[in-house]
Order: structure tokens, then sequence, then C-alpha cells
């Protein structure tokens, strides 16, 4: 017996890497190649089989960043290869160890039928299971040569991120296009060797377990003749059947593992791109169900589903033959892995709606759970979204990624800021690209927070991006880890499946109350804010083109454009993806996304000027269109403007410029710093005594590793304050009274405009930024003299209390946060908020001197990271803030809500009725559209915004049968309360289907 355990270790690691998986493929023979490169864009199939070829050799360059590649490769099976299992070996050029980051190809036979893809892992092709010889083969490959942009570390500034500046040099050159035979026994052998190697690894030194499958290992490659490989792999096999017959112990973990490829519909490569790897990775897992009968593929995304339904259809036709089956599951039930923290609360709405929708209507299912691994943190209002979605389990993963402290759960109840729980899930191997390899096995087991009460975690397995979804090596491996002694079980299941056994094992699980705040990745809430601006007015329009449409249609029968509401939601939520809307894809994927997100707010837009139009009629009345249910003359409808009684004095004479008006005083220095902002109703300031706000506040930003995503906490040991003056001025306007300031500093110019209307307690600050900084951070500070413990930010339907201390390291790690439309510091009867129309990211500190207590709070406008898009943001960009001087939680919503959807005025006939009208302090109608399945009835949704129990009622102005509560996606409730009253609890959300 041996005893050296090192020298074991070491023997057959060599000999698996140099003599046993190069064995795998045998005899080979080259095929004949042709090759056609495409001038531009990628073309259809059917065009790309009917290509012109020339000959090629192999090697050969190919391939230009972003371009397409087609390959035609002819030849004949051997007659000597007959009754042997015949695989074509494919290598572009790959290297191996970034799979889903550089080339692949989806490969065709002559008559159109997909095959499968070919990725760095996965290189092989099927030809024959069992050839008769002299077989033709003619195989067609479209490769794709996206450039290798995720190097790891250092992340290099790069301009092959779009194709207006790549390079047009071949990236890559060809290795090996050959036919050979696939030795079975030695493929088997490899993954026996594999998971006993991997295996021994993770067990105790000393283990007889570990000592056993030492020793057959050793045995096997005593008889292993290394000079003929396949001919003895079966008698090596024999030596391990032992050890691999051993069973798990009934204490073992176990394992739900679900084939997966976690795609990002955007990030690295273009939309465009994204398509394309949907489909290739989509074939090869549609293939594998085909030669694995045990096996399970999940894939989250309804919008990808569509991509392929519209750009590949005969890969959806495959696909959709797999789901019919059971084998190939449609999950998530949202139309993409959305970011959460962002959306608001009505595109989190139509996320799920839209998701669901295409799921049922394509595949008659719905999703029950919500799979999202990898978004940069989870909103409080996500629980309450799902339940009222209907779905009954939620999954991530990646909040394992905290940079500070370890999450205390892995499956456990989330409850967010309206009391509703969600029963929720993250593995315990810390992966959502798993390829079941020993120490990810046992990593599952061994971390599993809830182990003294339940046994299960879920495993996705499979290389993501493109990268070629689950393989055949993996399929093995689950096959041999199914019943192990020494491992955890592991099997194919849905996780359905594995969430239903969950619940079973932890009928009371721990409970997790607030937000999943993802200690990473802080940068995303203000990188690309091109992207974010469009974004949030896309939003606000379209909810507002929904509430005009709708009212023209009940009013004067106009016809409802659904259809292209349903279009322009489509791309507002493709672009909510969890790497486009957070800032963190290479710059054309943030080009094309301003682009749609602009034509999505003109066709909205155009939408409600025809609506309004539609209802006012011609006339001279100057009407107020007033969208939201909390600001306007007419909420919900359209009246004449009341007169204006307040004026607002303007006062340049003496120190700096004071603005009034008979709510505020506000006075502004030299320096175009707010020195003081008086309530003058209660004569507090809310600016802290000496201090100054409105200032501009420049940081170095250059984080540790990830650029676009990482905001470091050591970005604030320097800053500098810009106060600088180029220019001031005051004057009166027809909306009250502006000061002008410009700044200018190294390489960019700041204007603000800030500007006091009557009767309006908010400063409104419009910061029109030139920037053409690098690696820098831009910051507005507010030092505000309010004893705050907690600030508030609005989030989805309510608002996210968070501490302003740091007592502990959970706290401290929260050194930037989220908001939506505002933020909010307060005492039981002062307060100051400040609101945003398309920014995110925020910080708050405080500080203690002479017993005064000053918080300050400040607003995150621009970055300038150089990865992955080198020019982040460079350009003009129009940044509108305000200071709301005396608010609580109703002034906040209020001057957020105003400030992000402004009343319109058109002069016309005659006022417009508001469809419906709430009664209830802090009730806010989010929502009015006519109901998505046709029938004309009309939606109202609502919420509590103060979070605070109220009773109301809901007034409804137009002819109906009944008021009946639905589900958030406009499903019938068994239990549904019917008629117009609201009883809501804190921040409740509850939609209405008033039935005509």
């Amino acid at each position: 017996m041996h005893d050296d355990t090192s020298l074991t270790v070491g023997r057959v690691k060599r000999v698996l890497d140099e003599r046993i998986r190069p064995a795998i493929h045998s005899a080979s023979t080259p095929l004949t190649v042709e090759i056609h490169e495409l001038p531009g864009e990628p073309i259809s199939p059917v065009d790309g089989l009917a290509l012109d070829f020339a000959p090629t050799t192999v090697p050969a360059q190919w391939g230009p960043a972003w371009g397409t590649t087609w390959f035609r490769l002819t030849g004949r099976v051997p007659a000597e290869w007959a009754g042997r299992r015949v695989e074509a070996v494919i290598d572009l050029g790959f290297d191996i160890n970034m799979p889903g980051f550089q080339c692949e190809a989806l490969v065709y036979r002559a008559d159109g039928t997909p095959v499968k893809s070919i990725n760095p892992r996965n290189q092989w092709l099927p030809v024959a299971a069992d050839a008769h010889g002299d077989e033709p083969v003619e195989l067609y490959l479209e490769a794709a040569a996206n450039p290798v942009l995720l190097d790891y570390h250092p992340f290099l500034p790069t301009q092959e991120g779009d194709i207006l500046t790549s390079s047009p040099e071949p990236l890559y050159r060809t290795r090996r296009m050959d036919l050979a035979v696939f030795e079975q026994d030695v493929f088997e052998l490899s993954l026996d060797l594999e998971v006993l190697f991997e295996l021994q690894a993770e067990l105790p030194p000393t283990s007889p377990r570990r000592m056993q499958i030492l020793q057959a290992m050793d045995d096997a490659l005593d008889v292993l003749d290394l000079q003929r490989i396949a001919a003895t792999a079966s008698d090596a096999r024999a030596k391990l059947e032992g050890v691999l017959a051993a069973p798990a112990e009934a204490s073992a973990h176990r394992i739900s593992a679900i084939g997966h490829a976690h795609i990002d519909s955007a990030w690295l490569w273009p939309v465009r791109e994204t398509i394309r790897k949907v489909a290739r990775t989509s074939s090869s897992m549609t293939a594998l169900l085909e030669e694995q009968p045990e096996f399970q593929y999940g894939m989250s995304s309804a919008q990808q589903y569509a991509w392929l339904k519209e750009h590949r259809p005969e890969v959806f036709e495959r696909v959709k033959a797999a789901v019919a089956e059971g084998r190939f599951l449609p999950l998530g039930g949202m139309w993409v892995e959305s970011d959460t923290v962002m959306p608001t609360g009505e595109s989190l709405v139509r996320q799920f709606s839209y998701g669901q929708r295409f799921f049922e209507r394509e595949f008659g299912i719905r999703s029950k759970g919500v799979w999202l691994p990898d978004s940069f943190g989870y909103s409080p209002a996500l629980p309450q979204l799902m339940r009222r979605a209907g779905f009954e389990w939620f999954f991530t993963q990646k909040i394992s990624w905290n940079q500070q402290n370890v999450f205390p759960h892995h499956t456990f109840l989330w409850e967010g800021i309206d009391g509703s729980q969600m029963f929720t899930h993250f593995p315990s191997m810390d992966t959502y690209n798993s390829q079941l390899s020993g120490m990810e096995v046992a990593k599952a087991s061994r971390q599993f927070k809830e182990n003294r009460l339940s046994s299960r975690s879920i495993a996705p397995v499979g290389w993501g991006d493109g990268g070629g979804g689950t393989t055949r090596e993996m399929t093995g491996r689950a096959r041999r880890l199914k019943d192990l002694e020494g491992s955890a079980r592991v099997e194919w299941e849905h996780p359905d499946t594995f969430f239903d056994a969950a619940k079973a094992e932890l009928p009371h699980p721990a409970v997790w109350v607030g937000e999943l705040y993802l200690e990473l990745h802080r940068g995303t809430l203000t990188s690309q804010h091109g992207t974010k601006s469009r974004h949030r007015w896309a939003e606000h329009a379209l909810v507002e083109a929904e509430l005009w449409a709708a009212t023209d249609a009940v009013r004067t029968g106009a016809a409802y454009p659904a259809a292209e509401f349903d279009t322009l939601w489509e791309q507002v939520l493709l672009h909510e993806f969890h790497d486009i809307l957070p800032g963190t894809s290479i710059a054309w994927v943030h080009r094309e996304a301003v682009t749609v997100l602009e034509d999505v707010i003109a066709r909205a837009r155009a939408i409600s000027d025809a609506a309004r139009r539609s209802l006012a009629g011609e006339g001279e009345r100057e009407l107020v269109f007033s969208p939201f249910s909390v600001a306007g003359p007419a909420p919900l409808g359209a009246a004449v403007a009341l007169p204006v009684t307040d004026r607002v004095a303007v006062d340049d004479s003496g120190d700096g410029i004071l603005l009034e008006n008979a709510l505020v005083r506000v006075r502004i220095s030299d320096e175009g710093l707010i020195v003081s902002a008086v309530d003058l109703a209660s004569g507090r300031d809310a600016v802290a005594s000496g201090r100054e706000a409105n200032l501009l506040q420049l940081h170095q930003d250059f984080p540790n590793m990830w650029d676009a995503w990482d905001i470091d906490r050591y970005y604030r040991n320097s800053v500098t304050d810009l106060r600088d003056v180029t220019s001031l001025t005051a004057r009166l306007t027809d909306a009250g009274a502006e000061v002008v300031i410009v700044r200018e500093f190294s390489q960019s110019t700041i204007t603000q405009t800030l500007t006091l209307a009557p009767d309006s307690r908010t400063v409104k600050i419009v910061n029109d930024i030139d920037w053409r900084e690098t690696e820098k951070l831009l910051k507005l500070a507010f030092p505000l003299d309010v004893q705050a413990t907690h600030s508030e930010a609005e989030t989805q339907f309510g608002y996210q209390a968070r501490v302003t201390h740091t007592n502990t390291s959970w706290e401290a790690a929260k050194f930037e946060t989220s908001m939506h439309r505002f933020v909010l510091v307060r005492e039981a009867d002062f307060g100051v908020a400040l609101v945003n129309d398309s920014i995110y990211g925020y910080d708050t500190s405080r500080e203690v001197s002479d017993d005064a207590v000053t918080t300050t709070v400040r607003l995150s406008l621009l970055r300038a990271p150089r990865f992955p898009d080198p020019d982040t943001d460079h350009g003009r960009h129009i940044i509108t803030t305000g200071l709301v001087i005396g608010a609580g939680p109703a002034e906040a919503t209020r001057a957020g809500i105003e400030l992000n959807a402004p009343a319109a005025v058109l002069r016309g006939a005659r006022d417009v009725a508001p469809l419906v009208s709430v009664q209830g302090g802090g009730i806010v109608v989010s929502g009015v559209k006519m109901a998505d399945d046709g029938s004309g009835d009309v939606i109202v949704r609502v919420y509590e915004s103060l979070g605070r129990r109220v009773s109301g009622a809901m007034a409804v102005d137009f002819e109906h049968r009944e008021v009946r509560e639905i589900s958030l996606i406009e499903d019938a409730l068994d239990d549904a309360r019917v008629g117009t009253e609201l009883h809501l609890r804190p921040f409740e959300v509850r939609t209405l289907r008033i039935v005509r």
C-alpha cells in the first residue's frame, strides 16, 4: 500500500492532464475548410448558408472585433471508423480560461438545422453515434469574433467595447477543425478520476475514505497502459468501481442541481450579440437534453425566449418542445433579470406581468418563483411585489459577494417594508456558474447556515454568458455524485421541487427584515447617467401616457394603443437589465440604450399629447393637466390653473443674494452656496449654522477592482470643494426668481440654476454639467441642521429608513445607498428633503459639535470610470435636484412627484374630470391604465406612501359595474375585496379593476 499521498495526487493529476484527457479523441482527420467573412452586421442563417465560400487553411487568422465569419466544413468519415462514435472537434483559437468572453459559434447542418454551439469548454460536435463509414459531412459555423474585454485584473481601458472604435485587425487564429473518434471509456475514466481526485482533496487528510480513494486511483493507474489508453481504460475503471459505488451517508447534504447558463442580456457585448448567445446556448442545451434523460435545464428572462422566437425560430421550436416535456424550464417570471433597486414600482410590476404573460402565452405555464442570481442588491419593496404578483419563492446569490459582512442565512424569510414575507434561498456554494467541482460541492455542505434544521441547497450548473451552459462533463459528474460516500448528494431537480422540500424542512425559518444590501458595486447607482436619466424619464412618460390614453378611451371612445404600449414597455424593461441600467456595460450598449430610450420617451409623449388634445378639445382656456394624484389643481385630470397670489422677492443689495416667498427665505453667498434656508412658519433654518449647502465636491474615484461597479470607502479620504465662481447672476422670471452660477474646474464646466417659485418650499437646482473628468466622483453636499437618526429614501411604493450612524459593521458598510425621487431627514416636527429627477446614489454622515448635530446628505451626481467604457459619461448632463425646506414624508413624496412628472399646460375648450380620485392621507395613485386583457376595464394601482395605516376611498367618475381587487399582474383573486373603500397597511400596494 502506498502511504505517500502527495505522490499519488501528483501522479493522478499529471496522467489526467497529459494522457487521459488528450486521448478522449483518438484517431482524427482534418476537414476541408472554407470561409466567408462578413463586412458588416450578422445575417440570418438562411443567408449564411447561401454565401460563397473561399478555401482557407488551418491554422488561419480570422475575425476583427465584433465581426462574423462563416465557415463551411466538409469531409467524409473514414471507412475504418465504422461502428465508432465520430465527432467534429473545433478550436477557433480559444483561450480555455475564458468561456463566454471570447469567440463563439453556432453550428448548422446543410439543411439549416441547428446542431449546437462551439465554445472554449465545449469544442465537439456530434457527427455519427455509430458510424457506417464513408458518410459525407457538411457543417456551417456562424462564428462571432467577440473581443476579450474581461481579463479579471487589472481592468484596462479599451476602445474595443464599441464597433465604432474597435480594431479591424483579426483577433483569432484557428487551431483545429477535424473529424475524430470519441473514446467513450476514456471519457468515463477521466470523469471517474476527476470526481474522486476532487473529492479526496476535500476529505480529512488521514480519513479512511480518503486513503481508500487514493489507493483505488493508484491501482487504476497501475493497470492503465499510457501508450494504449483506449485499450486499457475499462480495466482502469474496474479498479475504481468499489470506491465509486460506496453510498453517501444518511446525513449527507442534498444539492438540487439545475442546468443553467447565466446570460447577461447585454454587458461586454451589445444586445444583438446576446440574441446570438441565447441561440447558441439554447441549441446546445436542447441537444444535451436529448442525450441525457435525467438532465433538466432552466433559463430565465422572457425577453430571451422572445428573441429566439423572432430571430432563431428553428432553435425556439426545439426549446418549445423541450418545455412541453418538462425538461427545459422557464424560470423567474420576469421580462429580464432586472436591477431591482432603481426601477420604479410600476416598472417592476411590468417586469412580472410581461414575463408571466409571455410564458403563459407561449408555453401555457407560469413561473412560481423569481430567479435573480446576479442583481446588485434587492429593494425592500420586493417581497410585497413578488407576493402580490403571485410568486411563492425568491432565489439569488449575489449577496455572497459582500465585502465586509457574511450574510447569516441561506434559506430564510425575507420581510419587506410593508411586512410581506417571501421564502428565499441563496446557494451555499456561492456561485451561479457551478461546475459541480469537488470544492463547490463540499463548500455547499460546509457553509450551509441552516444545517441544524435543513439538508438541501440549490446549484445552478453551467458556463454562462455564451460559455455554453451545462456540459456533458458536468452531467457526468452529477451521475457520480448522486450517491457517493464523502460527498453531498446531487440530483437534477426543478427549483419548484427544491423549494417545496425546503419549506417542508423549515416551517419556521429565520426572518431577515429590510433591504438585501450588497456590500459591493455601490457605484452602479451613479455610473452612466445618460442611460439612467433616459430610463427614469421613459418610465414616467409611459405611466403618464397610459393615464391620458385610458382617460381618452373612457371619455371619448378613442382607441387605446395597447400594442404600442407593449412595444415601448418591453424596450424599457430590457434596459432595466442588471448590467444596463446600473451602467456597467460597454460603450456600445449605452450608446444604443440612450437612443432607444429617447425614442420611447418621444413616442410616449406623443401619445400623451394626442390624448390630452382629444380630451381638451379646441379652445382658448389654459388648462393644466396633472398626471399624478398628489399634485396639480385637478389631480389625474385637467382644469384651469388657479391664480398665483404669492410673489418671490430677490434682494442682491447686501451680502450675497436673498430669495423669499410666503413659505421660505433662502440666502445664497457670493460663492453660489446656500448659507441659510429658513422655513418661515417654524423659523427653523435647514442649513447647519456656519455651513454651506449646494456645495459641489470632487473626489478621486479609483476602486480596487470593478471600475464602473464599485465605489470604495477610501474615496472619502481626499476631496476638493468646488468654490470658484466664473459668474453669478440673479433675476426675476415668470417662474419666480433664479440665480445662475457658472463654475469651471479642470476640464469641466457646471452651470447651476437655482429657482424659487411662488408658494413653493423647494429650491430647485438645475445642474447643467459638461463633464470631462476621469476617475472622479462628483457629489452635491447639504449639511443640514437636523438631528436625524435615520434617512428615509424613496423606494418602490414607499420609502426605506436607514440609520445615519455606524454603530455596527453592517451600518458602516452602507456608506453609499440608494434613493428614487427623494431622500428625507427629519426630527419629530421638522425635516428637510432632497429631490431629484435622474440620480440614485447618496450618502449621509453625522457630526456633533457644541451640542448641535449636523446631518449631511450628499447626492452622487456623476462618475468617470474607465472600464468597461473608457469615456463613461463624458459630455453634457442635466441633473435637476431640489432642496425641500420643512418637509415630512408627504411633502417629500409630493415634491419628488412634481419634479419628475410636471403638469402639462395647453389650451382647450373644457376641463377633464379624472376617471378616479382618492381620499385618505398618504394614499397615492401610481398608475391608471386599461386592462391588459383588452376587456375595456380600467386598472388603478394605489399605495400608502407615508408608512402608516390609513382608511380612505376611491371615487369613480364613469359608468361601471363594480370595483374589485386583483393581483399586481391583473389576475383574479379568490378572496378579492370588492368596493371602493380603501384600508391600507403601511406601504401596502393594491391593484383595483374597475369593471365596465
